[in-house]
């Protein structure tokens, strides 16, 4: 079944800040046009396929890679709620999810 995603704030924050850091750093937006598109294509998959994601430790969470990028959901009744992104090249202490 095909459900709605829906970003928490800090989500999309992250997501935000994210593709904004790379169009930065690279001088223009090919890269972070780029990554969107697969966070967006990753996340039409878990879309369909609620359970794609790996299971983690958090109650009801799972995670899917995109690139060097975790994007933690969780799978509710009619709909995917993106709890985080985190980084993976970062201290892992610095997850709050």
């Amino acid at each position: 079944m095909v459900k709605r995603i829906v970003w928490s704030r800090k989500a999309a924050a992250e997501k935000r800040n994210i593709l904004t850091y790379w169009s930065k750093k690279n001088g223009n937006k090919t890269y972070s046009r780029k990554l969107n598109l697969k966070f967006r294509e990753t996340l039409r998959l878990i879309s369909d396929f609620n359970y794609l994601g790996k299971n983690t430790d958090y109650k009801d969470m799972r995670v899917a890679v995109v690139e060097s990028y975790l994007i933690f959901y969780r799978s509710l009744e009619t709909q995917i709620e993106i709890v985080t992104v985190f980084d993976s090249r970062r201290n892992p202490d610095e997850l709050v999810i």
